[in-house]
């Protein structure tokens, strides 16, 4: 029996100064947009956001993971999770990672399909990014930030690249590969596309 795969391109992004990246209008107090850094680490909770924002546009890697390997990753210096909220509700996240050298990773970032298309992305990018410039500032022993990446795959959704450009991330690199097939693992039928 033959494995079905699909076409899969990587794109990856980066910017190399604070000064690239491009603010965006910041939502009113109205809005009720807020963004706030998730400061105990809590395996449920990032497990929550991980299948809640990329379960439809299949992500995978991390839902074989023990509730001991997530503990250890968000307990490990420079890794942060920031959380954007409407009104209460978590809509979406970001999560950075310290890496060697001054880089700082956004490893995971995206919202739940029913904020999609509302303006909180491009805040929550903005803002984020912003912290992984700073992130040093948070964590004693970090280099100080001197470049900042990203990558996106043709899974994510269709306006991914356009939002990281938008705010000043530069394409350095495309990879094409075959990877096979996989039904993303959600949402459940029924919920907002």
């Amino acid at each position: 029996m033959s494995i079905r795969t699909t076409t899969v391109t990587t794109w990856s992004l980066e910017q190399t100064s604070s000064a690239d990246l491009v603010p965006v209008q910041v939502p009113d107090a109205a809005s009720g947009i807020r963004i706030v850094r998730s400061e105990v680490p809590s395996p449920e909770f990032s497990r929550f956001l991980y299948t809640a924002v990329g379960g439809d546009v299949t992500w995978l890697d991390r839902l074989p993971w023990s509730y001991e390997q997530w503990r250890a990753h968000l307990e490990r210096p420079g890794v942060e999770t920031w959380v954007a909220y409407e009104h209460g509700t978590p809509a979406g996240y970001m999560e950075l990672e310290a890496q060697p050298g001054g880089t700082v990773e956004i490893v995971y970032f995206g919202l739940i399909a029913a904020f999609r298309g509302r303006r909180i992305g491009g805040h929550l990018l903005a803002y984020g990014t912003a912290r992984a410039w700073d992130l040093a500032d948070r964590w004693e022993g970090l280099e100080p930030t001197r470049r900042v990446w990203l990558h996106t795959c043709s899974l994510d959704g269709e306006h991914a690249v356009a939002n990281y450009e938008k705010r000043g991330f530069r394409l350095f690199a495309t990879t094409t590969e075959e990877q096979p097939e996989a039904a993303p693992p959600g949402p459940w039928p029924g919920a907002h596309s």
